[in-house]
């Protein structure tokens, strides 16, 4: 069952990212040396959670107006169970319940697990023009971390 995390949730979902990361070696994605994305977390109101303790989560924000799936990772050991698509879903539900024009992320584009998965899920990618301020900085500032180790794409969803 997909819940909103508890502040007791947060540390035990940076293995679940560091894990989840892992996977990317397998296409010869290798994320530089740092943090977790969760790691930066101090809400827990931003992050959806599912099991007890969870075993995958959606981090979310607001990017120009819109929802940002900022990141969503489901332990190795607990894929293929449908819990991506179930966070996945309530991201959605989320958008609408708050009236988020649309959900937006950012991905890799030829990774299966990524841009093709949140295309069987309704997303399509937005071209350069369509992105806002805040979207663009977003993007710029993935760059500036190293994470374009492969083609992105941004990915845009109406709720």
């Amino acid at each position: 069952m997909v819940r909103w995390a508890e502040a007791d949730d947060l540390s035990g979902l940076v293995s679940i990212e560091l894990a989840a990361d892992r996977l990317f070696e397998q296409v010869g994605i290798v994320f530089p040396p740092g943090t977790t994305m969760i790691e930066e977390v101090d809400d827990p109101g931003s992050v959806l959670v599912e099991g007890a303790p969870p075993a995958g989560f959606a981090l979310v924000g607001r990017v120009d107006g819109n929802l940002h799936l900022e990141q969503l990772a489901v332990h190795p050991a607990s894929m293929r169970q449908g819990i991506g698509g179930r966070l996945m879903t309530a991201v959605i539900d989320h958008a609408r319940a708050s009236g988020a024009p649309a959900v937006t992320l950012t991905t890799y584009r030829d990774v299966p697990w990524n841009a093709p998965w949140y295309e069987r899920h309704g997303f399509s990618v937005m071209s350069e023009p369509e992105w806002g301020p805040e979207l663009r900085a977003l993007v710029e500032r993935e760059r500036e971390l190293g994470i374009e180790i492969a083609p992105r794409v941004v990915m845009r969803r109406e709720p």
